[in-house]
């Protein structure tokens, strides 16, 4: 497979930067209305909130959190799961808790919500959180309330019901599928838990105001958070290829588009990743 050399890759990033700089504020804002309307709910439903579980997508952990969830919904004790480990490279887990711990999240799980794969975690977690908390005055009410945020499309709602399953035995209660804007709303409480009796509130995703830069959009609407359309299928494939080939992973490329029979340019050939930008 014939790699784009160093001036071909640098003219992708270009092409890259001027269609999102032309689409961002649209893939940024695609429901504002939405978006707008949820956050406020999720502010003003934060009085009776005792913890906040973060979902994101474990593919790009470290790239596209809503950094306004911080700002906006206070000091609650906060859980992050990073959802659909499933389809991440996992050989760098301890260098992507490391680089969380210092951006001061000490609470990380990785889960995989469709199987339930390390979903018994959150809930002891979650306890233990609220417990610890120097705001934890629980009084007479024995019941936790804990609010689900993330992006569009991170699997919160699956999230909530894969906790259902595990702990109650009970089927689905909130609507989930493969593209963004699902929830449209912040619901009613969910139970999840017996003990502790516990319940989720689901909300609908939000993206930042403004994506932080042109690569952290791509990857955002390569996993799904935003409607291929805004951002391009043709923008989303040379970005996809390029990322591959930059990783050298040229396997993958060669396994989906069926070209078995081309191999990919020896190292230090002038078409070679290692020559590239």
């Amino acid at each position: 497979m014939r790699l784009a050399p160093r001036a071909l890759c640098r003219a992708a990033q270009a092409a890259w930067r001027e269609n999102f700089s032309v689409l961002g504020r649209d893939v940024a804002r695609w429901f504002p209305g939405h978006m707008a309307k949820g956050l406020k709910k999720m502010q003003n439903s934060l009085k009776l909130v005792d913890c906040i579980i973060e979902v994101h997508d474990a593919r790009i952990p470290l790239s596209g959190r809503n950094p306004l969830f911080q700002e906006t919904l206070g000091l609650k004790p906060h859980l992050l799961v990073l959802n659909k480990m499933d389809l991440a490279d996992l050989t760098e887990q301890q260098k992507i808790m490391q680089r969380l711990e210092g951006e001061g999240l000490k609470n990380v799980v990785f889960t995989n919500c469709v199987k339930d794969e390390s979903v018994q975690q959150i809930i002891p977690t979650v306890t233990e959180l609220i417990e610890s908390s120097h705001r934890y005055h629980r009084g007479e009410n024995l019941e936790y309330c804990i609010m689900v945020i993330g992006v569009p499309n991170v699997g919160k709602s699956s999230l909530i019901n894969s906790l259902r399953r595990q702990h109650l035995g009970k089927g689905k209660a909130t609507r989930v599928g493969g593209q963004p804007g699902i929830t449209r709303a912040v619901m009613s409480r969910i139970q999840v838990s017996e003990r502790p009796l516990m319940f989720l509130l689901d909300t609908p995703g939000v993206l930042a105001p403004r994506i932080e830069s042109v690569e952290t959009g791509l990857k955002l609407a390569l996993c799904g958070t935003v409607l291929d359309h805004l951002v391009g299928e043709e923008t989303m494939a040379d970005y996809l290829l390029y990322t591959l080939n930059r990783h050298q992973r040229f396997e993958l490329g060669v396994q989906w588009c069926n070209l078995g029979s081309l191999q990919p340019l020896p190292p230090g050939s002038s078409d070679s990743p290692a020559s590239a930008s």
